[in-house]
């Protein structure tokens, strides 16, 4: 049964509405069958049936015939990833190269039915993906499954110790990568195999919901995983990654992912070389890249110059983690998909929209934002304006990614050049007692503006944003606030604070995810006194579930080809066109943050620039 690179391939690109599916093959199957018996056997065919469907693929169940249910099951399957085999033999893929496909590469369907009817008689007899790799690399002989190798370049850094190799853990244990996979570190640290491993395992944890058969999945991973010195030269370092790459892959189709957990500063001197020596002709290549995007608009215009010289703009991800969010999913989902939001998403009944992201901590601020990057560019940049960019954009012709990016990259473009008058700077004082130290620098670690789209949707309504570090508590949220109603006969009953009787939306992520509308409502009890109440929609309350990491989100959507989340080229450009005018006007008059206390509100200025826009922050800050 073809894994989930495959699937990936085969399918159709992935929409806005998630092409979400657990890739079980004959094999996953089994192994959970021997994990947990009966009831994983069941979710494992729910899961199945579910991925099948999604792409258009049904199954065909013989009424006749129930006692042998579960071996029809598994023909099903067979006969499926036999049709997606032949169908996969001509498929182009994004690096441009082509399929290898031989007489072995098609499994013979009376062979598989065989051994899937086995497999069903038996589910006890199970080997270790490890060993079924070593066997088939031995014997030459390569299956249907396209295999995947994921690359993390700069592996030993804080952000891919932390971050990366526990989302892809996580996926991997979810049945979400296919068992074929392979882990890459590349850095330049002198280490083995061995000491990465073990330098992974201690940042990865099971799911709280899921700890069945963990130990068994946490040694599969780990032996799954290899390390590359990539030495003094990156050239030799990626040849020899490539080297070891084409040794698990075999001669199978081969699909590859890299991730990039490596300084702006030393993003080309990597990809260059990778683009050279490092890229599969077999099947894909896609790579990932951190924020932040360049240091202003002409090197972020060099690097992505340098970067469509030996990529195409399809394989290029450049991820923000905060994009990641539920929040950012629920706000084309709530707008699209619900008829009592679609027709009041505009300048005739919403007054102004509120962006807020604030960190509690401060642990980057040393190294990141008071050394030049600062949170303009770090967080402003990218999370910011692809907010504001999803929250007002047209509806587009469909949920594939180019044709959501494409309206994006239309609001981004329509953003009024901001005044110096319509931002607020702050920056965190230093508690250390080395306030000389950080006071010389003028990096903001806080930003507050008010933004305008001239369009026809949005003329005259501010958007007013606010983000910044070491504030009282983590919070994110998009706060919605819609016009009074015209000739309120009740106003009077709201007393003189005529705000109150104003509807509001919120999209809550921090500190806890929750949709709230508030509404307007009659007192219980004699007299007719008005109150505002919340209608309120908690995700720990409605789901029990838990919420996977937004690497993680990020990381399958790449796996899966889903390009909304990710900036496009002529985004990028168009958010420096909108930031970069303010920054060097920064720059020039030198312009000096206002301080603000660990763990309060911000700057006061900030409150003033709402109320020049006739906009009231929420309290709760």
């Amino acid at each position: 049964m073809a894994g989930l690179a495959a699937a990936a391939s085969a399918a159709p690109v992935a929409s806005l509405s998630g092409s979400r599916f657990t890739p079980v093959a004959a094999p996953a199957v089994r192994l959970r069958t021997q994990a947990c018996g009966l009831r994983c056997w069941v979710a494992a065919k729910l899961k199945l049936r579910k991925a099948l469907k999604r792409h258009g693929w049904q199954l065909q169940r013989n009424p006749d015939d129930p006692e042998n249910d579960k071996i029809h099951d598994y023909l099903e399957a067979a006969s499926l990833a036999e049709k997606r085999t032949n169908r996969n033999t001509h498929l182009a893929y994004d690096s441009g190269g082509e399929m290898a496909c031989t007489s072995s590469d098609i499994l013979d369907n009376s062979t598989v039915q065989k051994n899937l009817m086995h497999q069903a008689a038996n589910p006890s007899e199970t080997h270790s993906p490890v060993q079924e790799e070593e066997s088939a690399l031995s014997n030459g002989h390569s299956n249907s499954e396209p295999s995947l190798c994921i690359a993390v370049i700069g592996a030993t850094g804080e952000l891919a110790r932390s971050k990366v190799f526990p989302a892809l853990f996580a996926l991997y244990y979810s049945g979400f990568l296919p068992r074929s996979v392979g882990i890459f570190g590349y850095s330049r640290k002198k280490i083995t195999d061995e000491d990465l491993r073990s330098i992974i395992e201690a940042n990865l944890t099971c799911r709280v919901d899921h700890h069945e058969n963990c130990d068994d999945k946490l040694n599969e991973f780990l032996k799954r995983t290899y390390y590359i010195d990539a030495g003094h030269d990156n050239k030799d370092g990626m040849a020899r990654l490539n080297s070891r790459m084409t040794q698990i892959e075999g001669t199978r189709a081969a699909n590859r992912i890299f991730y990039f957990a490596v300084p702006q500063e030393a993003l080309l001197d990597v990809a260059l070389p990778l683009a050279d020596s490092c890229q599969t002709k077999q099947g894909w290549n896609r790579i990932i890249i951190e924020k932040p995007f360049g240091f202003t608009g002409l090197s972020s215009h060099r690097v992505t110059q340098s970067l469509l010289s030996r990529f195409e703009e399809k394989q290029i991800y450049r991820i923000d983690h905060l994009l990641g969010k539920d929040l950012i999913e629920n706000l084309t989902v709530l707008r699209f998909s619900n008829l009592v939001f679609e027709p009041l998403w505009s300048r005739t009944y919403i007054r102004n929209v509120q962006v807020i992201f604030s960190e509690e901590t401060a642990t980057e601020i040393q190294g990141r934002y008071f050394g030049n990057y600062g949170i303009i560019r770090d967080i402003v940049h990218s999370h910011i304006l692809q907010t504001i960019a999803l929250f007002a954009m047209e509806p587009p012709v469909s949920l594939d990614g180019e044709d959501i990016r494409d309206e994006k990259v239309k609001v981004l473009r329509s953003i009024r050049q901001v005044d110096l008058e319509d931002v607020v700077l702050g920056q965190l004082k230093d508690t250390s007692g080395k306030v000389d130290r950080y006071t010389k620098s003028m990096t903001p670690t806080y930003f507050a503006a008010a933004m305008y789209i001239d369009n026809a949707r949005w003329d005259g309504v501010p958007f007013l944003i606010k983000t910044g570090m070491g504030l009282m508590k983590n919070r994110a949220e998009i706060r919605i606030q819609f016009r009074h109603v015209p000739g309120n006969i009740y106003r009077e009953r709201f007393g003189h604070d005529i705000d109150l009787d104003t509807n509001e939306l919120v999209l809550r992520d921090q500190p806890e995810e929750a949709i709230l509308l508030k509404v307007n409502n009659k007192v219980p009890g004699l007299g007719l006194q008005l109150d505002a109440s919340e209608l309120n929609l908690l995700y720990r309350d409605r789901y029990d579930t838990e919420v996977p990491d937004s690497y993680e989100h990020l990381l399958l959507d790449v796996l899966d080809g889903d390009s909304h989340l990710f900036m496009r080229s002529d985004e990028l450009a168009a958010a420096w066109n909108v930031l970069a005018p303010i920054i060097h006007e920064i720059d020039q008059n030198r312009v000096a943050p206002e301080l603000y206390e660990a763990g309060g509100r911000g700057p006061i200025n900030a409150y003033y620039l709402a109320a020049k826009h006739g906009v009231r922050w929420d309290d709760d800050w």
